[in-house]
């Protein structure tokens, strides 16, 4: 069984999340700790306490999910003897989760992945003034059409600056879009004139993945000019190309891209499947991306791993 490692993205954070996690395997504290010192911040408090809308911050979520991701991760190692490096072909991440993907194969250090995380949603936070962006989830279309939407919007609206982009390709007929508050708005319009099922506007506090975030991008860009990336082992299926990259400036690169570009989920699973892969397995908060996993390669086997119980399940299935 050919397998490939997941990590989740924003949205999945939940205040209470990791703390089982820290209590139970000394690995998993351990990672809290060096990202509290890595942060100069009890960011671990507000995790495992609250308050929830100090957690759903951009810039405290980025960071915090990474955490977890990388606490259940460890837990696998020392618990089940998980060995990324041997076990996996690939690894990927749902947009944050890309950092986390790439802790997790040894390219970045955990406390550079908390701090370029910071860094990223800070930026991303302060790239749109509150109230003038949004994203929206357009539920069932295909991606292709989505898009059309997107830019059909954008144009009706060019007069009044508008922007409206694909932002995420999740697959299963579910297409995240993101730009100005008013074309994303004149887009969910549009989407059920399309024959979409459903356009939900979402509860997030800036418009991400669209060219309203290129200031972000080029912070990220000065950011990651003096970051230590290694080759990750196995490597990673990155976002924008949906493809393997192990270069590492080809990931700076992409990392930089990914603050503006599509995420392309979908073609990343599919991608990962067509190599081989038959097993998925989405290490962190939440399960969001099995589910979308399931929905877009049905015969994949996906599970999850964010709790003690689920470490203690993936060691028994290891063992058999």
């Amino acid at each position: 069984m050919t397998t490939a490692l997941v990590f989740p993205g924003q949205g999945s954070q939940s205040v209470g999340m990791g703390k089982a996690l820290a209590g139970t395997f000394p690995a998993a504290r351990e990672v809290f700790e060096r990202i509290d010192a890595a942060l100069s911040q009890k960011l671990s408090h507000l995790m495992f306490e609250g308050p929830e809308a100090e957690l759903t911050l951009t810039a405290n979520a980025q960071p915090a999910l990474m955490a977890v991701s990388m606490a259940a991760l460890r837990a696998l190692e020392s618990e089940a003897g998980l060995r990324v490096a041997k076990q996996a072909a690939f690894v990927a991440g749902h947009s944050l989760g890309e950092y986390s993907a790439l802790c997790a194969a040894g390219s970045l250090s955990l406390e550079d992945a908390a701090r370029l995380l910071r860094l990223r949603g800070e930026a991303m936070q302060k790239a749109v003034p509150v109230g003038e962006g949004a994203m929206a989830a357009i539920l069932g279309l295909d991606f292709g059409v989505a898009t059309r939407v997107a830019t059909q919007a954008a144009s009706d609206l060019y007069l009044n600056g508008a922007i409206c982009a694909a932002a995420n390709d999740n697959g299963g007929g579910q297409v995240v879009i993101s730009g100005t508050k008013n074309a994303v708005e004149r887009a969910m319009e549009l989407a059920k004139i399309a024959g979409a099922k459903r356009a939900i506007l979402l509860p997030v506090s800036a418009p991400f993945h669209c060219p309203l975030m290129q200031p972000a991008a080029l912070a990220m860009e000065t950011a990651l000019k003096d970051i230590k990336i290694g080759r990750p082992k196995p490597p990673l299926v990155a976002n924008v190309t949906a493809s393997a990259v192990v270069d590492s400036n080809e990931i700076r690169k992409t990392l930089v891209a990914q603050v503006t570009g599509t995420v392309r989920w979908r073609e990343s699973v599919d991608y990962m499947s067509a190599e081989g892969v038959t097993r998925f397995i989405e290490i962190g908060a939440g399960k969001v991306l099995a589910g979308l996993i399931k929905r877009i390669v049905e015969s994949a086997t996906a599970i999850t791993v964010g709790t003690p119980a689920d470490v203690a399940a993936f060691e028994t299935s290891a063992k058999r």
